[in-house]
């Protein structure tokens, strides 16, 4: 009798080579997923092949053979291209690398072609990363203050539909640019966590500002001269425009927040740098900014920080100073002093004002041919009564007021210097140009990079100096007996483990322990 054995059902077909990777490992039986792409992807991935390799080769010689070219015929290409590589490769690296290098170059207003200032031309430059990757979302502080400065835009908007040409539509954009940009580009800064070493490049340049008027200065002596100081190139400087600028670094190393982590002997050393520069350059509207803000500093109370009252007695000496040598001027009889030539403009702005008194006469009327008068008018006020007419005039005060009182109310360790800052510049506006490019744009930039640099410190959980917290370093690693081959691992593999000791109970009344 012969037994047939049934043939066994047909199993499931043997899996695919899959290859595993040194940690995966499955239970037996169970097979890796393997997701295959749609029909028809696998397709339209390009490939390497060799018609893509010339394609690439043939566009790289291309760019080489054109970037020779230009460069053979303007050698400045070179190092525009230059700076443009480095631009983006630092961009891709750190997307805010621009706005934080580019701090010192706001001190500089060399004309770039001609029109446009290279403080300009940076901002602008540093606007589109900040206005990209700046972080999100802003706080209610840095809303309000560019609220405020809508506001001001929306009031000039009135004299630009009424006085249709170029230059006035242009100004309204360039204002912005100065103020609400600038506001943008420091809050970028401050909230990425770079407050610290913009401050700082900001603050070397000035340094750089105030040697070379030093050095101007002591020429100037040994020819036997004691006029105020004018920088010719590199740096094309008015003495107004050094005082002012450096008047600003003055009072940000003397204010010297707690999270700056600035030595305070270094500090002082570079305020007494930048005063003397201030006084060689005799700019009195930079002396009067630097006086009131050093006493709002000085008089505004700071847990952190004892702030001595002396240097008040130096604020008043200083603007007994500057306010004799204003009378005196007047005094004088000389109608082509700067006190009287200032009299003189201020009457020729409100004749033009009158022509014009709701709207303006337009934003830069001086530029144009409708008037034989040809200058900016050397006050805040009068300029922009006559530009904006009182519309213009309203909301350029409303902006000011709202930002400062923004700023006084934010907290002490961030909103004194913006705050000082903003006061400064408006208090220089009121003897000398106001709408000038470095001049606006710093102060409200360095505002920005305080309002920034307070929400970072929220975010990271700053303590009550505002600095952030320091993380503790981790415990050190217990070491181990070794590997099993080594004597730490044999004696640790043949030692007996300690055995918890039983607790031993009294013994009864008559008995002895045996020994």
């Amino acid at each position: 009798m012969t037994t047939t054995t049934p043939p066994a059902p047909p199993g499931p077909p043997p899996a695919e080579d899959v290859p595993r990777g040194p940690g995966l490992s499955l239970a037996p039986g169970v097979e890796p997923h393997r997701a295959l792409p749609p029909q028809g992807v696998l397709e339209r991935v390009p490939g390497a092949g060799a018609r893509r390799r010339v394609t690439v080769a043939a566009g790289l010689a291309t760019l080489g053979v054109v970037l020779v070219l230009l460069t053979s015929v303007q050698p400045w290409f070179t190092l525009g291209a230059g700076v443009l590589v480095l631009v983006v490769g630092l961009t891709l690296r750190e997307p805010l690398a621009l706005p934080v290098l580019g701090m010192p170059f706001l001190l500089l207003v060399n004309r770039v072609g001609g029109a446009l200032s290279l403080s300009d031309f940076v901002l602008f430059a540093a606007f589109w990363p900040a206005l990209l990757f700046a972080r999100r979302p802003l706080t209610g502080a840095m809303r309000g203050v560019l609220w405020a400065t809508a506001f001001y835009q929306a009031t000039v908007l009135f004299t630009v539909i009424a006085n249709p040409y170029v230059a006035n539509a242009v100004e309204w954009l360039h204002s912005w640019l100065l103020v609400g940009g600038a506001l943008l580009v420091g809050w970028a800064i401050g909230a990425a966590g770079h407050a610290r070493l913009a401050l700082g490049l900001y603050v070397a340049g000035s340094v750089v500002v105030a040697l070379a008027a030093l050095a101007q200065f002591a020429v100037n002596l040994g020819q036997g001269s004691t006029a105020p100081v004018y920088l010719n190139e590199p740096f094309l400087m008015h003495k107004n425009y050094i005082g002012c600028v450096l008047a600003f670094a003055a009072i940000v190393v003397y204010t010297r927040p707690r999270w700056l982590r600035w030595n305070d002997l270094v500090c002082l050393g570079l305020f007494g740098l930048f005063v003397a520069g201030i006084l060689v350059a005799q700019s009195r509207q930079a002396l009067i900014g630097l006086a009131v803000a050093v006493a709002v500093v000085a008089l505004r109370p700071d847990p952190h920080r004892h702030r001595s009252k002396v240097v008040l007695l130096a604020v008043a000496g200083g603007a007994l100073v500057v306010g004799t040598l204003v009378q005196d001027q007047l005094e004088s009889g000389n109608q082509y002093n700067s006190a009287y030539q200032r009299l003189i403009w201020f009457r020729q702005s409100l004749l033009i004002w009158e022509q014009y008194p709701w709207f303006g006469a337009g934003l830069r009327w001086w530029y144009t041919d409708r008037f034989d008068e040809k200058f900016q008018p050397p006050n805040a006020e009068f300029e922009m009564l006559s530009s904006g007419g009182i519309v213009g005039l309203v909301g350029f005060l409303v902006m000011f007021l709202v930002i400062l009182v923004i700023l006084w109310r934010v907290d002490s360790r961030y909103g004194t210097l913006a705050f000082v800052l903003v006061l400064m510049r408006f208090v220089q506006g009121q003897f000398d140009l106001f709408w000038v490019a470095a001049q606006v744009s710093i102060p409200f930039v360095i505002a920005g990079i305080c309002l920034g640099a307070q929400a970072h410190a929220a975010r990271s959980g700053a303590g009550e100096d505002g600095l952030p917290p320091r993380v503790a370093p981790p415990p050190p690693a217990r070491r181990g007996p070794g590997s099993a081959d080594s004597a730490e691992g044999r004696r640790a593999r043949h030692a007996r483990p300690e055995r918890p000791r039983r607790r031993r109970l009294p013994l009864p009344i008559g008995h002895r322990e045996h020994s």
